[in-house]
């Protein structure tokens, strides 16, 4: 998995800092999370290809999390694009989109599909051979939720020094990958644990968007590779944190350990702050593994 972080900043854009959007590239998938004001600019920086994203998740109706969306569908639409675009957010979002394309009669030469969204439990939203996604119900001044992208376990890897041995033709690889057991011409099993080795680990990232603290989150993000969670404030704005409804850094430090996570990613800092290196400071009194996003870096997860 590779993590793009085109924008990590919260509230307004700065000619220094973006707006909320990261793209995630898995399985030979490429998600688009969020698209804040300036994402397609970033997509361009960043060398990412717009013909690659055939999905695309927004969080929540802020504006600092989709203003860029209607500007990247249009975008499509100039350079040819025929390939069908799906878009996973809030009950609105299609109202919203389709209002803006005609008004502007800019209807787009490619199919659109939405995915609304308005249950307050956790719901598979997406699933193919290689990944499923699920949201993260979060809590926050409007309807909001987070991302859980998942790699399925894959095929079992060949053994090739015992299928050599046992003469196996190659017509009954996928077979063999596939967990079969196989048999040979004079009668005996060979069984498929002596012909392969256990497949890689699937990787899991969970992306949490504007959120108070909010411990609900904590079974459906338990024992992820990396989460991602927002941190727009330092502990000593706790107060101010509770009204807006978003958390800390050390309460997204909190959420971290009691979720058994392996690397924690600190993002949407408010622009108050001089340096970004105190949100992970303050982080690491809680939690030891935290990484700092910022626009244009990326991740190997």
């Amino acid at each position: 998995m590779k993590l793009t972080i085109l924008g990590c900043y919260a509230a307004t854009p700065r000619t220094i800092t973006n707006p909320t959007s990261q793209v995630l590239e898995i399985k030979n998938r490429m998600f688009l999370i969020d698209c804040g004001e300036g994402t397609q600019v970033q997509l361009r920086k960043n060398k990412i290809k717009f013909s690659k994203i055939n999905q695309v998740f927004i969080s929540h109706l802020h504006g600092d999390h989709f203003f860029g969306l209607i500007g990247l569908i249009s975008t499509f639409s100039l350079l040819g694009r025929t390939t069908d675009l799906h878009i996973y957010g809030p009950k609105g979002i299609k109202e919203i989109i389709l209002l803006q394309l005609r008004l502007s009669n800019s209807w787009t030469n490619y199919d659109l599909y939405f995915h609304e969204l308005e249950s307050e439990v956790s719901e598979t939203i997406f699933e193919d051979d290689k990944v499923v996604v699920t949201t993260i119900p979060l809590k926050h001044r409007v309807y909001t939720n987070g991302f859980l992208f998942q790699e399925k376990l894959g095929e079992r890897k060949l053994n090739m020094d015992a299928i050599l041995n046992h003469e196996i033709e190659s017509c009954y690889y996928q077979k063999i990958k596939n967990g079969k057991d196989i048999s040979l011409e004079d009668g005996r099993i060979i069984s498929n644990t002596r012909l392969t080795f256990d497949p890689i680990q699937p990787k899991s990232y969970a992306f949490c968007s504007d959120t108070v603290y909010h411990e609900a989150i904590l079974s459906i993000i338990e024992n992820v590779d990396v989460l991602y969670h927002e941190s727009t404030f330092l502990e000593s704005e706790d107060a101010l944190a509770l009204k807006t409804l978003h958390s800390t850094a050390k309460q997204a430090a909190r959420i971290a350990l009691k979720a058994n996570v392996k690397q924690l990613i600190l993002g949407h800092y408010s622009t108050r702050y001089d340096s970004i290196t105190v949100f992970q400071e303050e982080a690491k009194t809680i939690f030891p593994e935290v990484l700092l996003a910022d626009d244009g870096k990326t991740f190997e997860l």
